[in-house]
């Protein structure tokens, strides 16, 4: 069996060839990173594989590097999908199979077999796979590419199509979505994934029934105007010796990455001069900026951010801890600035989000100041603005920093007790 002829080089493993049928070898990666880090965690890719092995989903799932396999051939053909890749400069542990669900399309739109999916396999890998990797220090995103079919009626002849969801999902939206209680909380963390459908970007709605009509038009990425590559006849074979995925996983046509030099940040405050001059005018007796510290960008977490130093004064005792001070800033000011704040950045922007950095006072009190940074998504910041995430979500979507350091901030918790 062509798996088996890998079994000699996994025997210092004291690991059996039918164990490893999840998870690519080492030695089959290019990027000698890559090999270094399949290596390094192959056990535990291993442990992951095999519990998704055994995971009951709904219809028959196979892991496998090649989509749409017939399923009366999917026992034949190589099923270890399990690796570590580069998708548009970031590394990411990339999972790809077969899910032997048929859905009709008269029954189900696109939204609703991309939601079922979403649901019934990529949540349940998610949740497999998450706890052995609980933070992203060895890679950004979990990169899941399913495989399933849809029932159409072509020129009043009924046929089967394969169609691709794929989900890229930063390591931290992961562990927040599968630790989610709440529906809002999913929500949260799915709008901080890149979503496909055949390679066309999907804002997926998690709640009970349909989303908003405009829901698409205002959350899903904008499309890419060059037409999508198509996998040839050839790369769809199932005894093809390269892995083939959906266009936009890829990697013959990648993405350009933006690196944030001091040029790049400086360009972005020449563009967006205009409206920021605006917006500090405008906004200046409700924000209350500080007029030594200027708007502008920063660098932080790999994204590009639009800091604006604001000053918060709060009628709380002194002995009010950090992170009720924190809470209450939000609250009575940070949150009101987010909806005209935007109005002066409407449409697709270039950069990432808004760092609110805001030096909070007590009133009648000498005691020394907090310094409370809000980073937003300005993804998130335009779903609270629609009130469509409250400002929970929109914080968990960011970062807080008190004092410069990294806080988690639970509002009602904080703003709770003292």
């Amino acid at each position: 069996m062509k798996l088996c002829l890998v079994a000699v080089l996994l025997v210092t493993l004291g690991l059996a060839c039918p164990i490893v049928a999840q998870v690519i070898t080492p030695l089959e990666l290019n990027d000698p990173k890559l090999q270094r880090l399949q290596q390094k965690n192959f056990r535990t890719l291993i442990d992951m594989g095999g519990e998704i092995q055994r995971y009951k989903f709904s219809y028959p799932f196979y892991l496998s590097r090649v989509l749409d396999v017939d399923l009366g051939k999917m026992k034949d053909i190589d099923q270890r999908s399990i690796r570590f890749d580069s998708y548009k400069g970031e590394t990411v542990l990339e999972i790809t199979g077969n899910y032997y669900a048929s859905y009709s399309d008269d029954t189900m739109d696109a939204e609703a077999r991309l939601k079922t999916t979403f649901e019934q396999v990529i949540v349940p890998i998610l949740t497999i796979a998450v706890p052995h990797f609980p933070d992203d220090s060895q890679f950004a995103s979990f990169a899941i590419e399913i495989s399933h079919h849809v029932r159409v009626k072509v020129m009043g002849v009924h046929e089967e199509q394969a169609e691709n969801v794929t989900v890229i999902i930063p390591v931290p939206s992961a562990q927040k979505l599968v630790d989610a209680k709440k529906d809002d909380q999913k929500q949260a963390a799915v709008l901080e994934s890149r979503i496909y459908l055949n390679g066309q970007p999907y804002a997926l709605w998690v709640h009970e029934g349909s989303p908003p009509a405009d829901w698409q038009g205002r959350y899903a990425p904008p499309v890419n105007k060059k037409p999508a590559e198509t996998p040839t006849a050839a790369q769809n074979q199932p005894g093809a010796s390269e892995a083939t995925v959906s266009p936009n996983l890829l990697k013959a046509t990648p993405t350009p990455i933006r690196i944030l030099t001091p040029e790049t940040l400086a360009n972005m405050q020449r563009q967006n001069q205009n409206s920021i001059d605006r917006m500090v005018e405008r906004l200046n007796a409700e924000a209350h900026f500080f007029p030594y510290a200027p708007p502008t960008f920063i660098g932080f977490r790999q994204g590009a951010y639009l800091q604006l130093s604001i000053s918060t004064e709060l009628d709380a005792p002194s002995a009010t801890s950090r992170y009720k001070q924190a809470a209450l800033a939000f609250d009575d000011h940070v949150s009101h600035l987010i909806r005209p704040l935007l109005e002066f950045f409407p449409g697709e922007v270039d950069f990432d989000g808004v760092d609110l950095s805001s030096v909070i006072h007590l009133k009648n009190s000498n005691d020394k100041i907090q310094s409370v940074e809000f980073f937003f998504p300005i993804r998130m910041m335009r779903c609270f603005a629609n009130y469509d995430c409250s400002g929970q979500q929109l914080i968990n979507s960011g970062a807080v920093l008190i004092n410069g350091e990294r806080s988690e901030l639970d509002l009602q918790f904080a703003e709770g007790k003292n």
